[in-house]
């Protein structure tokens, strides 16, 4: 299974990852067992950061108010699949839940209004996972 950094993304990596599609959020708790959610989210290929926007109350906004988890983000279509690996944090920063909700509303639509308790988690990827076609 072929594994590279985001700086060595090429072409392939960055159409399917803008493409509309769901994926899975995993985190994996301090004691091991893993939380896995399906999600939206965005890829911003100058950062290595991947968004997930989310609400206050959500189980997995709860789980990073505690610190910083390890995660996964798996897009699949057919064949073709993407693993993004890394370290989330979440954030209610009103600039930060802004400049994500805009980003999820041009990859997929318009999300509901969460006001105050809009959260975003960002992933630093480390480590991307992908089938034969889409790795460098």
């Amino acid at each position: 299974m072929p594994s590279f950094r985001p700086d060595q993304a090429g072409p392939a990596f960055a159409g399917f990852i803008t493409e509309r599609h769901l994926a899975v959020l995993t985190l994996v708790r301090p004691n091991g067992r893993p939380h896995t959610t399906p999600v939206g989210f965005t890829w911003d290929q100058a950062t290595g950061l991947a968004r997930v926007i989310t609400w206050s109350g959500s189980t997995k906004s709860r789980l990073l108010e505690a610190g910083e988890l390890a995660g996964t983000i798996c897009q699949v279509d057919g064949g073709r699949w993407v693993t993004l690996d890394g370290p989330c944090s979440v954030t209610g920063e009103p600039v930060v839940c802004a400049d994500a909700v805009a980003r999820y509303a041009a990859r997929y639509t318009q999300p509901k209004d969460r006001g105050p308790e809009r959260r975003v988690i960002t992933m630093v990827v480390e480590r991307i996972l992908a089938s034969g076609g889409l790795s460098p």
